[in-house]
């Protein structure tokens, strides 16, 4: 709600008044890419991965195991009896299930660890976008998600990447 009526306010300051909006410096900030481009939160997510190495692992075999008795009962599918070709169907619908399951639940702490390292970063984050604010006396942050089109060169969010490594040095 706030993201669409600051965009309607960008395009009613740009289309009223031409002179006002040269006057003012408008940038564009993509504030998740410029955290999570920095060192210190690469640094974070690499952590997090080795943390989750051992469900990732343990999805990757059960994957392998799915593939192999899959290919199994394409092969021998015609000569098993059909009691042995329900049970391996069957067995291969609950593996799927469990890997569906399995990707799911690894997906979600993907996401979480990456929300996470968000809310550790927001305090610095916060601070360099303050200080950047100062320095270029910026009036007016946009977020690229809101707008059709944007000149490179008004995106900021390299900057705060490059401020937010700093910070961390």
């Amino acid at each position: 709600m706030f993201n669409k009526l600051l965009s309607t306010l960008a395009v009613v300051l740009v289309m009223t008044a031409p002179a006002a909006s040269a006057e003012m410096n408008i940038v564009v900030l993509d504030p998740v890419r410029a955290i999570l481009e920095s060192d210190e939160a690469k640094v974070l997510a690499e952590a997090a991965n080795k943390e989750m190495e051992p469900e990732i692992e343990e999805l990757r075999v059960a994957a392998e195991e799915f593939q192999a008795l899959q290919a199994k009962l394409q092969k021998d599918g015609e000569v098993m009896s059909e009691s042995e070709r329900r049970k391996g169907i069957k067995d291969l619908e609950d593996m799927q299930t469990d890997l569906q399951f399995g990707q799911q639940k690894l997906q979600k702490q993907t996401q979480d660890k990456r929300q996470e390292i968000l809310q550790a970063m927001a305090p610095k984050y916060e601070k360099v976008l303050n200080d950047l604010i100062q320095i270029d006396q910026i009036d007016l942050i946009l977020s690229p998600n809101q707008l059709q089109y944007a000149n490179p060169k008004h995106d900021i969010s390299r900057r705060v990447t490059e401020k937010l490594n700093e910070a961390s040095d």
